[in-house]
């Protein structure tokens, strides 16, 4: 799609379409976009996590899908080695850029919000952190100066290439997953600093800043931001990631069959009230001051027995219902999702050419609003 006519028709004049498949009355639309994002459910689209193998596009069956069940949330994690290189942080191959602006076009007609999210920023990646050729949180003060360098020119290309589009349809989530024990100072930095890049190119576009230590703590220091921060629903991980094995063996309080509640081999015991203390209570230093929360990722490895699976999911929806959290689940396709999960536990429903696990759906549906 031509740019000019991408923005013209991604710009304000959508009202109609979002309308029409959402239901939302004209006021509903003009409502502050960061209050929006408390009602924002839906599912993280992985097409472009990873960047190294063959171009993959995304799929407009997928939004079709969503919109059908009532969703309005699509977060859209990015490795930037689609469109730029380890080798090169400086060159950006453009024509890349047709598939983001088709989903962003996808989201428009089919009123779901696109939150645009570097899953690999450069300098730094929850996976394969060592792959990248200088560190953004931990190395020489030069070194980390030049990737951060780097970080701000590319949202800074995504700040000019999307400004007009409105923050009713499109969010900008600076890096996913700051890692463990983050280091405070140096995430301030990093996210004033990307803040700073894409308000100087476009000071409307709405920002959503992951928590530290993976996404599980809040930013205290940034309130003043005005921003929308991003927390994430993977506790205990002996639940959500049983088996998983690119999870740290210290990150799993068992190793023993997953139950729920669970009890840790420590004594501790994981049910609901443990969930709301790990899970919501400890954002209240920022949600006290008016900050938004929205729950970026979570979900369930396919490894987990289904019934466990879905008790859990239960306790954790009903406690970011009542918190007023919205949601995203990873995945929508794949191992954590409602689409060709591959568990082997399920009886699956024939959807439109996929297995729907229609039990998850259902517990989704029953607690987005």
């Amino acid at each position: 799609m031509e740019r000019r006519e991408f923005l013209k028709r991604s710009g304000l004049a959508v009202v109609g379409m979002v309308v029409t498949h959402v239901g939302c009355q004209p006021s509903v639309l003009r409502e502050n976009p960061m209050e929006r994002f408390r009602r924002y459910y839906g599912f993280n689209l992985t097409e472009k996590t990873g960047g190294l193998g063959p171009r993959r596009k995304f799929n407009e069956r997928d939004f079709e899908m969503m919109a059908e069940w009532g969703f309005n949330f699509a977060r859209i994690p990015m490795s930037y080695w689609n469109w730029s290189s380890p080798q090169d942080w400086y060159t950006i191959q453009e024509d890349v850029f047709d598939d983001i602006d088709e989903v962003i076009e996808f989201g428009r007609q089919y009123g779901i919000h696109i939150n645009l999210n570097f899953h690999r920023i450069p300098g730094y990646c929850i996976n394969g952190r060592d792959r990248e050729p200088m560190d953004l949180f931990d190395d020489t003060p030069e070194r980390m100066a030049k990737a951060l360098e780097a970080a701000a020119y590319h949202w800074k290309y995504f700040a000019r290439r999307y400004k007009g589009i409105s923050s009713t349809l499109l969010s900008f989530d600076l890096l996913n997953e700051p890692p463990k024990n983050t280091n405070d100072q140096r995430y301030e930095k990093i996210v004033r600093t990307l803040v700073q890049a894409i308000r100087e190119e476009d000071p409307e576009r709405l920002i959503v800043v992951d928590g530290k230590d993976i996404g599980r703590t809040p930013m205290t220091g940034i309130v003043d931001l005005n921003v929308v921060q991003s927390t994430r629903g993977y506790d205990p991980m002996a639940v959500s990631h049983y088996t998983a094995s690119w999870v740290p063996d210290d990150e799993k309080e068992t190793f023993k069959a997953p139950t729920w509640p669970l009890l840790a081999d420590n004594g501790k015991l994981w049910d609901r009230d443990a969930l709301r203390e790990k899970l919501i209570d400890r954002w209240t230093p920022v949600t006290s001051r008016g900050v938004v929360v929205h729950v970026g990722e979570w979900g369930c490895f396919n490894k987990t027995p289904h019934t466990v699976c879905l008790a859990w999911m239960k306790d954790i929806l009903s406690l970011w219902r009542e918190a007023r959290w919205g949601w995203a689940l990873w995945n929508l396709r794949g191992s954590f999702g409602i689409l060709d999960s591959e568990r082997t536990d399920v009886s699956y429903e024939e959807f439109r050419g996929h297995k729907l696990d229609r039990k998850m759906l259902e517990l989704l549906l029953e607690y987005k609003t």
